[in-house]
């Protein structure tokens, strides 16, 4: 399955801005809480892509008025329950994505939770969906759950949960950072022919999330999926250049035998 139409040179930045059922408002300011003006964020010239759920995708994005592709989360679930073994389920279909314009879809997968075998089972049936209508599928693998506690970021349990979305079919995985180059590259490994963005995570400082992005490019991930450290921002047009500028430098696209420029 392509995955051309939300990369650039085979690289991936998204603006993810799926938060608001998995969190709540409790990252959201007067500005960022209003996805007109973070689609204008989204639509910026930086990003391959831009994250929504269903409903803010239906009522919200317009292929017309906006450039940057659309992909879909398809399931998801509020924070106001017992977390400690999570499921995810299914919210929206392929065919609504696609009706509302989308270039690919995503659904979570909690690795570790107790649940993991249903949530399995619906990425399963929706990946072989998506490939009829030639939309390519992202797996969220996250783990998750008590049989993971603790270990959420280890070497062993990301590489597993990357091992799994090659395993399942995705076209790519998006994924937590291990937090050092090595261990990482690991990970990717773990992943195969998968291409991997790391997921951006809460709001730190401007210098240290650049060189997170350095660390994650080096260790072979092709991109990222960023929100926070973005919309939160002070100047959110000027982070997202400044990570594009990251993404481009340091992943051009690696010159094929016998082409010229």
């Amino acid at each position: 399955m392509s995955l051309k139409k939300i990369t650039k040179n085979g690289r991936a930045l998204f603006l993810a801005y799926d938060h608001g059922m998995e969190h709540g408002t409790v990252d959201f300011d007067d500005r960022s809480v209003d996805p007109e003006k973070v689609l204008a964020i989204a639509n910026c010239g930086q990003f391959s892509g831009v994250i929504l759920q269903k409903g803010v995708a239906e009522k919200y994005y317009n292929s017309k008025k906006y450039q940057v592709p659309l992909i879909v989360k398809l399931n998801g679930k509020t924070n106001l329950v017992d977390d400690s073994d999570p499921y995810s389920p299914q919210l929206c279909r392929v065919e609504e994505a696609v009706e509302l314009g989308a270039s690919a879809v995503g659904y979570t997968v909690y690795v570790g939770s107790r649940y993991e075998n249903k949530m399995i089972n619906e990425f399963a049936k929706i990946e072989r969906k998506a490939d009829k209508y030639g939309l390519p599928l992202i797996g969220w693998m996250y783990p998750r759950g008590k049989a993971v506690a603790g270990r959420e970021y280890s070497r062993e349990v990301l590489s597993y949960a990357a091992r799994l979305a090659l395993e399942v079919g995705a076209e790519m995985v998006k994924i937590p950072y291990s937090g050092d180059r090595e261990s990482f590259s690991w990970v990717v490994k773990a992943a195969g022919k998968v291409k991997i963005v790391v997921q951006g995570g809460p709001k730190i400082k401007e210098g240290l999330f650049y060189q997170v992005i350095r660390d994650v490019l080096s260790a072979g991930a092709i991109g990222l999926a960023v929100g926070r450290n973005v919309w939160q921002a002070g100047e959110p047009i000027k982070v997202a250049e400044e990570i594009g500028k990251i993404v481009c430098e340091k992943l051009k696209a690696p010159r094929q035998k016998g082409e010229t420029h």
